[in-house]
Formats: structure tokens, sequence, C-alpha cells
């Protein structure tokens, strides 16, 4: 595969690498960015790279809780510019779109009932949007609480065992600021553990230490990592010196479940070389 100038500028932008080292990984890797990012990581001290730069949409979230506060919708709705996601009519969309799904309780069936809706704010808006996913946060028998970041593109919703509104909302805006990956240690996948015991070995190996360190490096490293995944082994966010699992402990409670969106997140959107498109449109027009 045919490694492209914009390929590498993508990967170095990632990893903070030389273009040389960026453009073998990716021949290396035929063209697969992921796959070469992981090589590097292997090959160098390359902590992690950055999420590529084109994972970012536009759009809001909505959030709306029932009446009695034992359940709570989460959506997410994009639209094509940071601007239009200021236009009023569409933030009344989101709103309606939170309510629906708290009611309905399927993402899906209110994506087919309010579909015509949404043709019609595409035309008047000028631009694309979708509701992109949504789902209702149950209390079952415990506390539920939420947080909305104020730009309204990061929320949280989390359940603990008995109600503790103050820690609950707490322990949500810990989450939307920190972003963990699960609530315990021992709830990380498995394929994700063996991929970065993979990478720490490799990085380890570099380092010409027997095999015994090499072994205690890599799980002093596998340690580290699973605390800073794990929301309970986080240092919580408002007290760098405590840590969330014991806040829960001295409450009295327990995490049960956490939902955390982020608007964009995962969705790949192609970044656009104005100068260079101006000048592709003038050379078509000659």
């Amino acid at each position: 595969m045919a490694i492209s100038a914009s390929m590498v500028k993508e990967l170095r932008e990632r990893t903070g690498l030389g273009m040389m080292d960026c453009k073998k990984a990716l021949a290396e890797a035929d063209g697969d960015m992921e796959k070469a990012i992981e090589d590097l990581r292997k090959k160098s001290a390359l902590k992690a790279a950055k999420k590529a730069g084109r994972t970012a949409a536009n759009g809001l979230l909505g959030m709306k809780a029932s009446p009695d506060g034992s359940r709570i919708a989460l959506v997410e709705v994009n639209i094509e510019t940071d601007f239009a996601a200021k236009n009023v009519k569409f933030i009344a969309f989101v709103e309606k779109v939170a309510e629906q799904v708290l009611e309905v309780g399927d993402v899906e069936a209110v994506k087919a009932a309010l579909n015509a809706e949404r043709e019609t704010l595409v035309q008047e808006i000028g631009e694309n949007m979708s509701i992109r996913r949504g789902e209702v946060v149950t209390a079952d028998g415990g506390g539920i609480s939420h947080y909305i970041h104020g730009d309204d593109r990061r929320g949280a919703v989390v359940v603990l065992s008995a109600a503790a509104e103050e820690l609950g909302r707490d322990l949500a805006m810990h989450i939307v600021a920190i972003n963990p990956m699960v609530v315990r240690s021992d709830q990380v996948p498995a394929e994700v553990l063996q991929k970065e015991r993979e990478i720490y070995t490799s990085q380890a190996q570099d380092s010409g230490k027997p095999e015994d360190i090499v072994a205690k490096m890599v799980e002093g490293r596998i340690r580290k990592f699973l605390a800073e995944v794990s929301l309970l082994d986080q240092p919580f966010v408002k007290d760098g010196n405590s840590k969330v699992g014991d806040l829960v402990k001295q409450a009295g409670v327990e995490v049960t479940r956490f939902l955390r969106y982020e608007v964009g997140e995962g969705i790949e959107v192609e970044e656009t070389d104005f100068a260079a498109e101006v000048a592709a449109q003038l050379a078509d027009n000659d």
C-alpha cells in the first residue's frame, strides 16, 4: 500500500516521533494506522498515542430525568459545525430526543419516530444531523446522579447502591473530567490487558535487563495502568490526596455502574486543507 504524506503527518501528530520512523512504521503495517502505533509503542518508550485529530464531530448531549429521579436518559445528537450546534431549533430537538428516549427507552425507535422532523431541520439549518446514540440508566433501587458539563458536550450518569446525592454528583463530575474505563480494575477486558502487557514487555525487553526483572517491570506497569483507568483507584478530581474508592467506602455505598458520553468521541471526520481545496477548485476552473 502506498504511504501518503498525509498518513505520515497524522502519525507524527499522534506520536511525536520523527518522519522517517513514522513512514517506516506505516510501511511495515501496510498503512494500518492503529497497528503502526501499536508497533511503535512496542519498539519505543512511546506511552500512548493521541487520538486522531479527525476523531471529532459537533453536536450536543441531552439529558432528561424521570419525575421521581429513578431514571435518566443520556443522548448524543450530532451536527456538522459548532456554530450550528448553537441553533435554538437544534437545541430544542436535542431536548426532545432526550425526552423521547426516556419515555420510549429505545433510541432506534426514537430515531425512526423523529426522522421526518430531523430531515426538516436539516433543510432549515442547512447541515446534516443525526441522532447518534442514547441510553436510559435506572437507579435499580439505589441512588442515581448525573452531571453534564457547561458546554453540553460531556456528561455522565452514575448509579450507587444507595442514595448519596452530593457524592453521586461529585462522582459524575469526576467521571466527566477524568474519563475512567471501568468502575473496578477487575472489569478491564482481558484483551485490553493482554495488549498492554505485550506492549510493556516489548518496551522492557529493549532495556537489556534479565527476564525476571523484565517481568517485574511489566507487572508494575500493568498495576499502574489499572489504577489509571479504574474509577475507584483514581485520585478524586476535587482532592488529589483522596482516592475515589476511599470516599465511596466512607459513605458506606458502592458504585454500581456509570455511563459517560462525549460528543464526537470515536467519530472520524475528514480534515479539510482549506487552502488546498481552494487551489484545486481554481485549477478545475482554468
